[in-house]
């Protein structure tokens, strides 16, 4: 069985070996480092070949230090290392590149800034308050949220459809008269204007326990809960409001005993709730049947603890 104590250690040999003879760009020092003469020998063969004018490989084979094959084969190697090693630079760059653009496209696409109808307008958010008194950690891996990342992909390329924009056109007429409004304004209008469509259950309109809808779907069909909160999230983000002041919230309703979605908007006067079970948008504050699972937006998730300690189950709603 190998050492892997020894094996990294041959490896830093290796790469320490490498690192050394690329740094070496003169003869008589690759010679050395090779083992085919000895520092003194070629103190003495430089000194010669300063007091003769010869080239110092002419020294070292007249003076018998090495041979001619030894200087050939010695400076083939190092013309060959340092081809090897200028293709693997751009090797390594090119895969570079190659990774950065999977991982652009890994990310989840702002569809609803590409049909938006102003410049953000807002101030970003600095500091978020607790949600329902919980406290929260951060992830940017969206990974795991398959509902959230492909109901993005599915929105985008309904986008490329002709017979979306007449859907999307309604909402920009619902939507331009809220347009330079104050924040809290703005929320309370989205959230009634959505809060006018159809409650009807995954199940009806696609045959399945949990389906995030995309906004063209929800607006034609109607939907659920998470359905009316990503609505009124591209809603918003039509309307300028920046990424992160939102996240749809999945929240366990303790009065019902089920799991529910809601929108978050962060605003200069706190957290506002967008509800479809609630008429008005309300202060997150004057909300006590909540209780926070996790919250999404585009750029990360985040994990809420209950207040007391309580532990957090996540919810398999986004997965």
């Amino acid at each position: 069985m190998v050492n892997p104590r020894e094996n990294n250690e041959k490896h830093s040999g290796i790469l320490s070996g490498v690192k050394a003879r690329l740094r070496k760009n003169r003869l008589g020092e690759l010679l050395v480092l090779d083992g085919h003469l000895s520092p003194s020998e070629l103190k003495n063969a430089l000194s010669d070949s300063r007091t003769s004018g010869q080239q110092l490989g002419h020294v070292l084979v007249s003076n018998n230090y090495v041979s001619r094959s030894v200087i050939q084969r010695t400076l083939a190697e190092q013309i060959m290392l340092r081809i090897v090693m200028t293709g693997m630079t751009v090797f390594i760059a090119l895969a570079s590149m190659g990774f950065a653009k999977k991982a652009k496209a890994g990310q989840v696409k702002d569809v609803p800034a590409s049909i938006s109808m102003v410049q953000a307008s807002f101030n970003s958010v600095s500091q978020y308050p607790k949600l329902f008194g919980s406290t929260e950690k951060k992830s940017r891996s969206l990974k795991a949220f398959t509902k959230w990342t492909g109901m993005f992909e599915r929105f985008d390329a309904a986008m490329k459809k002709p017979s979306s924009h007449v859907e999307i056109n309604a909402l920009k007429s619902d939507l331009a008269s809220l347009q330079g409004l104050p924040l809290s304004k703005m929320v309370s209008r989205v959230n009634s204007i959505m809060n006018e469509k159809r409650y009807i259950t995954d199940k009806v309109n696609y045959g399945k326990n949990d389906y995030w809808a995309t906004p063209i779907e929800f607006l034609t069909k109607g939907g659920d809960c998470e359905d009316f909160a990503i609505a009124k999230y591209t809603a918003l983000r039509m309307l300028g409001v920046p990424e992160n002041r939102m996240r749809i919230a999945i929240v366990q309703d303790q009065q019902k005993n089920i799991p529910h979605a809601v929108l978050i908007v962060y605003t200069d006067q706190g957290a506002m709730i967008l509800d479809n079970q609630i008429k008005n948008a309300v202060n997150a504050s004057s909300i006590r049947h909540y209780k926070p699972i996790f919250s999404i937006n585009q750029n990360a998730w985040w994990l809420h603890t209950a207040p007391r300690g309580n532990v957090t189950v996540v919810a398999s709603a986004a997965r």
